[in-house]
């Protein structure tokens, strides 16, 4: 037998701010609901109020987790938060979530590869979990990417929304091979050699601000199918699958045309893919959570089914999960 990291809950909040793209154009944005619908799929997004931290956000994902597992605080050891928009430099948001949500044992730390950072964070919890060092871990992707977008450039405000998802992560048995339920695998990559495509040019360790998101849009979208179908084809190979083992593909909701292209690639039909991108704008760290929790809410997907999670981020950072249910 080994230890397996099985999935026991599923949360997600979002801000009750909804920004629409004719929100955006009437505060000034040059741009029309038509132009950006045709080129993301994006309808609207979620902003977070003043005040509203990214640790709000993400004690209230992990507190409908946890009560989706039927767990409580007193159950967690491990917290772990990605985000790119931590409340402060430090400590950790994740010990800011620990403190909120009354877990007084363990051990608690965030992430930051950006989109990936979900896959990144569920990797270090499943590792965890695996090692012994943990039982109960609640992992998180949490963002509030409003406060980091420039409004006079309408190439990338128009892209980002705020919000949070979780899943509560518990120690299991299983056989060792694809039919356990549970994390079956991961993989991670980076290449920061593509830096500058995607980042923000402020920074406590350069400019001493926070600066605001700077993206080249097309190489991102030139690189991003080939990368994440490239994560796809691993995670596959190396669990000796075809792509027609996956149930659903639950993809980082940047691009619906990314997404599409993916979907083609792997030969997934529409109904075998979850897209929350036009509801949800692109939410970096949380996207893949908050698409799982919603198809998850809904009924779609089911215990004992094989769910794929992949993401590609700034710093050219990509990672996939194979997860069954």
């Amino acid at each position: 037998m080994v230890v397996r990291s099985i999935l026991a809950g599923c949360g997600g909040y979002l801000p009750q701010q909804v920004v629409t793209n004719n929100d955006l154009a009437a505060r000034g944005v040059e741009t029309t609901d038509e132009w950006i619908v045709q080129r993301t799929g994006i309808a609207q997004r979620h902003f977070a109020t003043e005040g509203e931290t990214t640790s709000d956000l993400a004690t209230k994902a992990a507190q409908a987790a946890l009560t989706q597992a039927g767990l409580s605080a007193h159950d967690v050891d491990l917290i772990v938060v990605a985000t790119t928009t931590p409340d402060n430099v430090f400590p950790s948001t994740a010990t800011r979530v620990q403190a909120k949500l009354g877990v007084t044992r363990g051990f608690a730390f965030d992430v930051q590869a950006v989109c990936s950072g979900f896959v990144y964070a569920l990797t270090m919890a499943d590792n965890a979990i695996r090692l012994g060092q943990a039982k109960t871990a609640v992992v998180i992707g949490a963002e509030t990417l409003s406060r980091l977008l420039d409004w006079e450039d309408r190439t990338t405000c128009v892209l980002f929304g705020d919000g949070a998802g979780a899943v509560v992560l518990q120690a299991g048995e299983g056989q060792g091979d694809a039919t356990d339920r549970g994390i079956i695998s991961t993989c991670l990559h980076a290449d920061g050699t593509q830096y500058d495509h995607l980042y923000v040019d402020g920074g406590v360790g350069s400019t001493g601000t926070f600066g605001h998101m700077r993206m080249d849009g097309r190489e991102v979208f030139r690189h991003a199918v080939q990368r994440l179908s490239e994560v796809v084809d691993e995670i596959l190979e190396k669990n000796k699958l075809a792509a027609d083992a996956i149930d659903w593909l639950v993809p980082h909701q940047a691009n619906q045309r990314i997404i599409d292209g993916l979907a083609k690639k792997l030969h997934l039909p529409p109904e075998r893919v979850v897209m929350t991108v036009s509801k949800h704008a692109n939410t970096s760290a949380a996207s893949i959570p908050l698409a799982l929790n919603a198809a998850v809410a809904d009924g779609r997907i089911q215990k004992g089914q094989m769910v794929l999670m992949d993401a590609m981020g700034g710093g050219f950072t990509r990672g996939a999960a194979l997860v069954r249910m």
